[in-house]
């Protein structure tokens, strides 16, 4: 049985990445006003104007980037000045430069339009709302998984972090990043990041640094009927982390890091004593290097909330060298999102994670019930393994949209906009578990199925609600929250 689950989830990854390097077909819509507008410019180049011709670009002018360096805006858009194009390439480079801007995250508005002629000679408008870059707001937050994990645990401030978050989006005006969090409540943390995605002139190389110390009292020493299990009285952990990036962005949608961290990990003995395949060979301090690779693409109208295009990742992970943390980790995630016409839109997810060796310690077991490897309807359970394979499927239909004014005297923040979906899903996935298979979850064929209703709003707000059922029987409704702040 064994064997067979091995060589099944060794064939899911294969497959997963095979698919990702394949060409997706991604529908695009042209802009018919500009291009009415081109062909109506001028009457005389309206009769010769057609597929066999081409436009130069001309002068490319960035309006409403107040911090944002031109360039940095430029970066984002599928011509340049000098370029030679084709009237059908230049319709659909407008569409493809506004969704770049807005996947940037800077902004909350984006518009790219003709600003005026030089006969063949097109000059560009490039106009941008940029939004609020500097965070530096209190901070509370529930430390469980999602929140319907937070209330079956118990309601209480002592299961939640609070503290101070700093966080300045767009710090030097070239889209880097820099964070500091002061963190104390259920987890005492202190957290310093700073990232740099253009350090060259050819806005193509990058890098990241960051350390991280973070002590919890509590801690989840176990997984017991599918259940996270905590105890405050074995000394809590502490964990330190230190990293590098170095990232690379050789064209607009493909986007490169390498992770070099350096890890230390420190248990109390009452832990091992719990269980002893907390970390092998009975230590209660561990230090270990990472080494990570990811790999994304990204052909999608709105990374937070895809509805048309496709992307894809692929990731590497070594954790250890030694017999007490030793791990290769491989995975790969591919999105595809088709717009079925009059506001209807159809998703498929699928993702594939493995773990080598497959006799793992617990500390490396995570799998469904934490970050985006969860089945709607199971998400009170957690199922730990060294691989697993997920699939989701969603049909949305977009029922409103409409804006609120804000009544601030900003340009950029004048409305507030929302819109609503409902849905249909269904997901399927499995996990496989070598050391620990007690658990009724592992090892064996898991679906769940129902219907939601999500929110999306700026600064890539998603709030989604989920009536779901399981194959256990049981159903209930979810709420997932997800945001930029």
């Amino acid at each position: 049985m064994h064997q067979q689950l091995k060589l099944y989830y060794c064939g899911l990854v294969l497959l997963l990445l095979t698919g990702f390097c394949a060409q997706a077909q991604v529908a695009s819509s042209p802009n018919l006003n500009l291009l009415q507008l081109l062909e109506d410019h001028d009457s005389t180049a309206a009769r010769s104007s057609s597929s066999s011709n081409h436009f130069i670009i001309g002068d490319i002018t960035v309006e409403g980037n107040y911090k944002t360096k031109d360039y940095i805006v430029k970066r984002e858009l599928p011509f340049s000045t000098g370029d030679s194009i084709y009237l059908p390439d230049l319709v659909k480079g407008f569409e493809i430069g506004r969704q770049q801007l807005m996947n940037t995250k800077l902004f909350n508005e984006a518009i790219i339009s003709v600003k005026s002629f030089r006969g063949y000679v097109v000059d560009i408008r490039v106009e941008v709302k940029e939004r609020w870059y500097i965070f530096p707001i209190p901070y509370a937050k529930a430390v469980d998984r999602n929140i319907n994990e937070f209330f079956r645990q118990g309601v209480g401030i002592q299961r939640i972090n609070y503290g101070f978050k700093f966080q300045y989006n767009n710090f030097t005006g070239r889209n880097d990043k820099l964070k500091i969090w002061l963190i104390t409540g259920y987890t005492q943390q202190l957290q310093f990041e700073y990232e740099q995605p253009y350090a060259d002139r050819t806005l193509k190389h990058g890098y990241k640094l960051g350390m991280t110390y973070s002590f919890n009292r509590e801690i989840n020493y176990a997984t017991i009927n599918n259940q996270q299990q905590f105890s405050d009285s074995f000394g809590g952990t502490r964990r330190w982390y230190a990293h590098i990036d170095y990232t690379y962005r050789p064209g607009l949608r493909t986007f490169n890091s390498v992770r070099l961290a350096l890890v230390r990990q420190d248990i109390d003995s009452a832990v091992i004593n719990a269980n002893p395949k907390y970390f092998f060979g009975g230590k209660t301090s561990i230090v270990f290097p990472e080494l990570s690779y990811n790999l994304n693409y990204y052909k999608v109208d709105y990374i937070p909330y895809p509805l048309k295009g496709w992307m894809g990742e692929v990731s590497f992970l070594k954790r250890g060298f030694s017999s007490e943390m030793n791990m290769w980790q491989f995975g790969g995630k591919l999105m595809n999102n088709w717009d079925l016409k009059k506001k209807w839109y159809f998703s498929t997810q699928t993702q594939a994670v493995i773990r080598l060796p497959f006799e793992q310690p617990f500390v490396n077991q995570r799998m469904f019930g934490f970050g985006d490897m969860y089945l709607r309807g199971l998400e009170r359970y957690v199922v730990d393994g060294v691989a697993a394979f997920l699939s989701r499927s969603t049909l949305r239909k977009e029922i409103i949209r409409f804006k609120v004014p804000t009544h601030l005297k900003s340009k950029s923040h004048s409305e507030v906009p929302f819109q609503f979906y409902a849905r249909v899903f269904g997901d399927w996935g499995s996990v496989y578990n070598k050391v620990n298979p007690e658990n009724s979850l592992t090892n064996k064929l898991l679906y769940t199925y129902g219907v939601g209703l999500d929110m999306v709003s700026f600064y890539d707000f998603v709030v989604r609600f989920d009536y779901s059922f399981n194959q256990l029987g049981q159903n209930g409704v979810f709420l997932h929250i997800k945001s930029d702040f």
